[in-house]
């Protein structure tokens, strides 16, 4: 017993550091970066309208009405390679309005005398032009908002700056009142030349604005610096160009970043209050244990007086008990076993058993309740003597009363039954 006690005992100072183990978590860390995913996730879309309006050098002739309802618009395809870094890639269409010098030298490629009535009134010292640029863009783009605030999935407003580049092939009206058709080609000699093909580097600001997981409302806030020769030879090498535009963005596949999994181990305890609490309790019992085997001993060497009896008394309980459905007399076939089980008993002792009908008072009324008592015990009487029990061995009686296990209404069905018992 001592050994025992011993053994449960350094169980329990063991079991309470291996639950503890168990108790260890594994969380996301944001804190180690993220984890970069497969190439197919984090593809988009973008698709993007707005104006623009140019400012070269003699733009300033033409009232910036004019000028500004030129409009552009984008088509990007790209992809974030973290919730900070990205890059897309596109086509772009702009159309430029804008003003040149009436010098006789007529280096733009856009030159249209049709737009003279959008100048001032010093009309004679400039001329209209009106051309669209065609071409291939592509921004770096850089998560301001995931960089300042951290990354959070489902975000609904992003701050993205971006910076790229640009080639644009520029097409012109080939009559001067624009009633021509556009084409591609250098103003001074017919051919394709440096009036016909530019360069330009871009920046701006890109607002997404989520309405979904997969898809972002766009604002872009953009400002290009533009080639000079398409816009003849003037006093700058290069011209600005700001634009606004509105558009949606569409994303592919797994739209959200992962951070690495770490443990999370729970908060060291002192287990010292409870280890010496535990050893007091050893202590105890190892001193119960003493003193039960000295008490066991001197019980040993004790003579029984045999003249003292020893008798050990109590009630014996019913051999078996019948329960029955409401309202039924039938056996059913599960209390049938109970039969056959209480027939083999019977056949190996010599005893002879009370049989007692009971029926509930809670239910029914007397008439049906004292037919189904005589009917329950008279039905196991003939099921033990089917089973070759003497029926001289069988007593059978009823009780009107409510059995005593049937106290209520909830526990009637208790008291629907056939009890056998040895008769004394």
């Amino acid at each position: 017993m001592k050994k025992i006690t011993l053994l449960a005992c350094a169980c329990a100072l063991f079991l309470a550091p291996a639950v503890n183990a168990q108790e260890v978590q594994y969380v996301e860390d944001p804190s180690q970066g993220y984890i970069f995913n497969r190439m197919q996730d984090n593809w988009f879309i973008h698709v993007e309208g707005g104006v623009g309006v140019l400012m070269s050098h003699k733009d300033a002739s033409m009232k910036l009405g004019k000028r500004f309802m030129a409009p552009k618009a984008n088509l990007f395809i790209g992809k974030w390679f973290s919730p900070l870094l990205g890059v897309r890639i596109g086509g772009h269409f702009e159309q430029m309005k804008g003003a040149v010098a009436n010098d006789g030298y007529k280096a733009a490629i856009g030159v249209r005398t049709d737009m003279g009535d959008q100048m001032k009134d010093d009309a004679r010292q400039v001329l209209g032009q009106k051309f669209n640029r065609i071409g291939v863009t592509g921004d770096v783009l850089f998560n301001v908002t995931n960089w300042l605030c951290g990354y959070k999935p489902g975000r609904f407003y992003n701050a993205v700056v971006y910076a790229g580049a640009s080639t644009s092939w520029n097409f012109y009206n080939d009559k001067a009142d624009g009633s021509g058709s556009w084409k591609y080609k250098g103003e001074m000699n017919g051919k394709e030349g440096t009036h016909s093909r530019n360069f330009a580097l871009q920046a701006g600001l890109l607002n997404t604005f989520a309405l979904g997981k997969h898809v972002d409302l766009l604002l872009d806030l953009r400002f290009d610096m533009i080639q000079e020769h398409i816009d003849g030879w003037g006093h700058k090498t290069w011209n600005e160009y700001p634009s606004a535009m509105l558009g949606f963005a569409y994303k592919f596949g797994k739209t959200e970043w992962n951070a690495p999994v770490v443990p999370v181990c729970p908060e060291f305890t002192d287990q010292t209050p409870t280890i010496e609490a535990l050893k007091r309790k050893l202590a105890d019992a190892n001193a119960r244990i003493k003193q039960l085997e000295m008490d066991l001993d001197k019980c040993r060497k004790q003579k029984i007086d045999t003249d003292t009896t020893i008798v050990k008394v109590y009630e014996e309980g019913p051999l078996a008990t019948i329960y029955y459905p409401r309202g039924k007399s039938y056996i059913t076939p599960v209390q049938m076993e109970v039969v056959n089980a209480v027939s083999e008993v019977m056949k190996n002792e010599n005893d002879n058993y009370l049989l007692t009908g009971w029926a509930d008072n809670w239910t029914g009324n007397d008439a049906i309740n004292i037919k189904l008592r005589h009917d329950r015990v008279n039905g196991v009487v003939k099921a033990l003597e089917d089973k070759g029990i003497d029926g001289d061995r069988l007593e059978a009686e009823t009780n009107n009363e409510n059995h005593i296990n049937a106290k209520n209404l909830e526990c009637a069905p208790l008291g629907r039954c056939v009890t056998i018992q040895r008769k004394k």
